[in-house]
């Protein structure tokens, strides 16, 4: 195990190169800046404006974030992007010390143990977002939120299976659950489906099993609270993924996908002989045969086959799939995570079951040989048969991981090296930094954007690592913007004040799609500035659009091509609504006679929640911010409290009368933090007091709980 995590830090070690991302990791990177510069603050994360994508969101609150703010914390003292670097790093590298004290943990035997930990970093799956390492590394997915409760999620699971076997361990496995959920959510869902079915795994009379799961899982519902309530009570004002949410990326991929790259071997072993595939297959083999005197096999089991049903999703099971709680904000294919931690432990059990099959034969060969028992000749054959089943195992696994890592090092090389292209750009956005504050459009996926590169990475990817507020980088939040953002036409002057977009960076070449000034060429880039845009804009409400955080995103394209926003107005959004088809094509004509405002100055900090403006209105109107709407935004009309309003297609406003005004809005956040960590804190206390005792409920059988060897296993 000590050489396989040294093997790890060897070849893993590019991951500390600092370079932007191409992927997932580079909004976990911003987050932990974010994270830092909260903490550094005085305040929660939690209850901070996100608004770099997407116009912005409380992403700490929608999204996984222990993760970021455990190495925001780090970053108080490194720096934020090094404590990122470097939790990527030894997370990744370090798992198989995990899997080892989680299997120890569990009851599994030493041996049995070690063998999971060396299977454990060489896991290859077709969709590549398992335990794996290209869920993680730069040429990846960037799952890093996931990757934080990838250790959290084994001593969860052990935890809660010794909690059925003695109550003293009901705390720390409440501890590890609220942990895991709030490292990842869908991991979460794993750690807390563990409950029910081991409770029917268990040993002991069924009612005390029953009374232990009841403490077990109302725990951690008390303790996660503080995770899971916001979220719930705050879900409406979450958008729904709408691009993604028909696709198997969400539903799952269904029973007959799923099951046909199991048996093929390319859940475990994806482009490679099946070596890891066949050892879990062993696991399971050795487990069933061990039925009636293993519970930990028939745990694993009852997990691994409950993980894998669970990931085939709405694909299979259509409205059942219902049943499971937020089930339209889950990536059900994600649930692989559960199949890869238990193959893993089941790929331990079947090579040491394998090994006791090979072994007998040697020794029996041996015995017919009249080999003794302490000869050299003995100790050197069954050495040697155990190095070459050691190798039979590894050896694929090892040349083609290798040969990943390889690959993923050689892209961070030539990554790092673009100095040229980094220069220039840094120059671009060094003179929008100077100039009157506005977002950035760069291009967007599948666009021109994907071509204006640095290194390997799209300019408006890497203005993510700069923390420049931008238009294009699309889907990254649950913002309600994000599904209008997808239908942002660059052509469509009406879309730039929507967007708030006064920027444009553009390859060298490359005319405008809109009027505008050209600021600078630095290297290959363009710097262009539209004019009259900014944070702000002064707008007639003209109708009424009805919609809802699974149909935002349909419902604003044919706003963005009305023309709406030219003419200075906009609709009024009747939020949770079914989506009807009335909305703009029946909506008012906007007024003839002229803008019904101007924007003076502006003065904005969305970073900070901030945002103000001094305009002059020559008739009853609204003031639009160009941010995704939220219930945290409080805004004043010189200095007054005024309700906030939504504009379409999901943008914060405010209703001011004719005249000169000042109106400023602030982001407040959720305010119930602090009573829901004392819930979390009483709750830990009172489940502390009342499983206290010192002598366990039931005593470990072997095989169950006090160990595991490899002959009880076959």
């Amino acid at each position: 195990m000590a050489a396989v995590c040294a093997w790890n830090l060897w070849f893993l070690r590019a991951t500390l190169v600092p370079v932007a991302y191409l992927d997932d990791a580079s909004m976990h990177e911003q987050m932990v800046r974010a994270a830092t510069t909260a903490l550094r603050a005085g305040d929660l994360p939690l209850t901070r404006w996100f608004p770099y994508l997407s116009l912005g969101s409380p992403h700490f609150l929608h999204y996984q974030s222990g993760g970021a703010t455990l190495a925001g914390l780090a970053g108080l003292v490194v720096g934020p992007d090094t404590a990122f670097r470097w939790s990527l790093y030894l997370l990744v590298a370090l798992w198989p010390v995990a899997v080892y004290a989680s299997a120890r943990l569990w009851g599994f035997e030493r041996w049995v143990a070690c063998a999971a930990a060396v299977v454990s970093p060489f896991l290859a799956s077709v969709p590549g977002i398992g335990y794996e390492q290209k869920a993680y590394l730069w040429i990846g997915y960037g799952l890093w939120a996931q990757l934080w409760a990838s250790w959290a999620l084994p001593f969860a699971w052990a935890c809660t299976w010794r909690a059925f076997h003695d109550r003293r361990w009901t705390v720390p496995a409440v501890a590890c659950i609220t942990l895991t959920v709030a490292l990842h959510f869908e991991t979460g869902y794993l750690a807390f489906g563990a409950v029910p079915v081991l409770l029917f795994v268990a040993a002991g009379p069924l009612a005390r099993r029953a009374g232990t799961a009841a403490l077990v899982l109302g725990g951690g519902i008390a303790t996660s609270a503080w995770v899971t309530v916001p979220v719930i009570l705050q879900g409406r004002w979450a958008a729904v993924n709408e691009t993604l949410a028909p696709t198997g990326l969400v539903r799952g991929y269904g029973a007959r996908t799923d099951l046909g790259w199991l048996v093929t071997g390319r859940t475990f072993d994806n482009g490679r002989l099946p070596v890891v595939t066949l050892a879990v297959a062993a696991g399971i083999v050795a487990s069933i045969i061990a039925w009636r005197r293993s519970r930990l096999g028939r745990a694993m089991v009852c997990l691994f086959t409950g993980s894998l049903l669970l990931s085939f999703g709405p694909t299979t099971w259509g409205p059942l799939a219902d049943v499971v709680p937020g089930h339209q904000d889950l990536f059900f294919r994600r649930f692989v995570m559960g199949v890869h931690l238990t193959g893993i432990y089941l790929a331990g059990i079947g090579a040491l079951w394998v090994w006791g099959g090979v072994r007998h034969v040697c020794v029996a060969a041996l015995d017919r040989w009249r080999v003794g028992e302490g000869s050299p000749a003995r100790a050197l054959v069954v050495g040697g048969a155990a190095a070459l089943l050691g190798l039979a195992l590894l050896v694929p696994a090892l040349v083609e991981t290798g040969r990943y890592d390889s690959g993923n090092a050689s892209a961070v090389a030539f990554q790092h090296a673009d100095g040229s292209a980094l220069a220039s750009l840094d120059a671009i956005v060094a003179r929008v930094e100077a100039l009157p504050k506005g977002r950035v459009y760069a291009g967007a996926p599948g666009t021109w954007g994907d071509d204006m590169v640095v290194g390997s990475v799209p300019v408006y990817k890497y203005l993510e690592a700069l923390d420049v507020d931008e238009v294009g980088y699309t889907l990254r939040t649950a913002a309600l913007m994000t599904g209008p953002e997808e239908h942002f036409d660059e052509a469509e002057a009406g879309d730039y004040p929507l967007f708030g977009i006064r920027y444009l960076i553009l390859p060298v070449g490359k005319s405008p799609p809109v009027p505008a000034q050209q600021v600078l060429t630095s290297g290959p880039f363009v710097l262009w500035q539209v004019p009259d845009v900014g944070y702000f804009s002064v707008v007639d409400i003209v109708g009424t659009l009805s919609t809802n955080r699974a149909g935002v995103g349909a419902a604003s394209v044919a706003l963005l091509r009305s023309g709406l926003f030219l003419e200075h107005a906009d609709l009024a959004v009747a939020w949770g609504s079914p989506v009807s088809g009335q909305d703009v094509a029946t909506a008012p004509p906007a007024r003839s006679s002229g803008p019904p405002g101007i924007v003076r100055r502006e003065s904005v900090d969305l970073a900070d929640g901030r945002a103000s403006a001094q305009v002059v209105l020559s008739r009853p109107a609204a003031v639009e911010l160009a941010a995704s709407f939220d219930p945290g935004w409080r805004a004043t009309v010189d200095g007054r409290p005024a309700p906030t309003v939504m504009l379409a297609p999901a943008v914060v406003g405010v209703r001011a009368g004719r005249g000169a005004h000042t109106v400023t809005f602030t982001y407040g956040g959720y305010p119930w933090y602090p009573l829901l960590f004392a819930l979390a804190g009483i709750s830990f206390v009172a489940l502390w007091l009342a499983t206290r005792r010192r002598r366990p409920d039931v005593v470990p059988a072997p095989g169950d709980v006090a160990g595991q060897t490899s002959r009880t296993t076959a």
